[in-house]
C-alpha cells in the first residue's frame, strides 16, 4: 500500500488529525529553544501518526462527538516520540524514516533529555484531560513499554532466542501503545468496559501484526521505502521473530549461521542469514502469524455500528499486513 492510499484510507480522520497536529505544535513549545528544535525535528520526521489516529478513530467509531480526543491523541504521540528518542540512543541508530536520527544529529545526551521532556509534557496533558481512567491506562502502557525496551536490550545477542520471547517484546514495546490508544478512545466516548476491552484488543492485535511486518521488512523491504537500512535489527543483534523461528527449525549449519550473525552483528552475512530464514520457512511463518493478528484485530470490531471511522479501523487492520513501508 502506498502513502497516497493510506491517506485515502485515513480520510475520515483528516479533520481531527489537522486539529491534533496543531495541538502538537502548540504543546511542543518550551522556553528552552533547543527543546523546540530537537523535539520538532523528530515530530516532523514523516511518521505515519498511526497511534494518535487510532485514538481519534476509536473515539469516533464509538460515537464520541466532542474534541477532547485531540488532546488524547497528542498525548499518545508525545509518549511514542519520547520512546523513539530513547530507543535510537540505546540502539545507536543513525537513520529513521530516511533521515538522520535525532541522536546522530544532536547527540545522545540531548536526545535522552528531550525524550524526558516529552514524557513529562504528556503527563501534564493527561492531567488536563481530567479522566483518572485514561491516566491509569496510559501510565500503565508507558510502564510496559519501558519494560519491553529493557527486555529487548537484555535479549540482544541472545543466540537461543525463542519466538515467545520475541512476541513478548513486541507485545510490550509496540502493541501496548496501540492497545492504550484505542482503549482510551472508547473510554473517552463513555463506552462500557466490554467495549473498551474490545477496542483494546483491536489495538493490541493490530500492533502485533504491525510489528511482525516490520520484522519482515527488515529482511525483504526496500530501504528507501521503509526509511532505514535493511538488516538493522540483525546489526544490533536483535533476534526478531524470523530469526527466532529459524533458530528453532534450522539444521545445525543454519542455526550456526544465525548464531554467528547475532554474536557479531551480521550485516556482512546478511545474504546468508536471509537464505536461512527463507529456507526454514521463517518468512512464511511470520507473515501467516501477522495475518492472524490482523484478522483478530478486525474481528474485535464486531458489534460497532457502521461508520466511516469503523471502516477506517477495518482498513488499518488490512494495511498492517499489506504495507511495504
Amino acid at each position: 500500500m502506498t502513502a497516497t492510499s493510506l491517506a485515502t484510507l485515513l480520510a475520515p480522520a483528516a479533520a481531527d488529525m489537522a486539529a491534533v497536529n496543531a495541538l502538537i505544535e502548540q504543546r511542543l513549545h518550551s522556553s528552552v529553544p533547543t527543546i523546540d528544535q530537537l523535539s520538532g525535528y523528530i515530530i516532523h520526521s514523516g511518521g505515519k501518526r498511526l497511534r494518535p489516529v487510532m485514538a481519534v478513530l476509536a473515539a469516533r467509531a464509538c460515537g464520541y462527538e466532542g474534541e477532547r480526543h485531540h488532546l488524547l491523541a497528542a498525548v499518545v504521540e508525545f509518549i511514542h516520540t519520547a520512546t523513539l528518542l530513547h530507543d535510537d540512543v540505546v540502539d545507536e541508530s543513525d537513520l529513521r524514516r530516511g533521515r538522520q536520527t535525532a541522536n546522530s544529529r544532536f547527540g545522545n545526551g540531548l536526545s535522552v533529555l528531550v525524550g524526558d521532556f516529552l514524557y513529562s509534557r504528556s503527563f501534564q496533558m493527561m492531567v488536563e484531560l481530567g479522566l483518572a481512567e485514561v491516566m491509569d491506562v496510559l501510565a500503565g502502557a508507558t510502564n510496559r513499554i519501558s519494560e519491553g525496551e529493557v527486555l529487548q536490550f537484555l535479549n540482544r545477542r541472545n543466540i537461543d532466542a525463542t519466538p515467545d520471547q520475541c512476541l513478548a517484546i513486541a507485545r510490550s514495546k509496540t502493541a501496548t501503545l496501540f492497545d492504550a490508544a484505542a482503549r482510551c478512545g472508547a473510554l473517552l466516548a463513555g463506552q462500557p468496559p466490554q467495549r473498551q476491552q474490545a477496542l483494546g484488543d483491536y489495538g493490541l492485535n493490530f500492533g502485533l501484526a504491525y510489528q511482525l511486518v516490520d520484522d519482515l521488512l527488515d529482511y525483504q523491504g526496500d530501504a528507501a521505502r521503509i526509511g532505514k537500512n535493511l538488516g538493522d535489527d540483525l546489526a544490533e543483534g536483535s533476534p526478531t521473530l524470523p530469526l527466532a523461528y529459524a533458530l528453532q527449525h534450522g539444521d545445525a549449519r543454519q542455526v550456526q549461521v544465525v548464531r554467528e550473525a547475532l554474536r557479531q552483528g551480521g550485516v556482512p552475512d546478511f545474504a546468508a542469514v536471509l537464505d536461512v530464514i527463507e529456507s526454514t520457512g521463517a518468512i512464511a511463518y511470520t507473515a501467516r502469524l501477522a495475518r492472524t493478528y490482523a484478522e483478530r484485530a478486525e474481528a474485535a470490531l464486531d458489534g460497532l455500528p457502521d461508520s466511516p471511522a469503523l471502516q477506517a479501523l477495518q482498513g488499518l487492520a488490512r494495511f498492517a499486513v499489506s504495507r511495504d513501508f
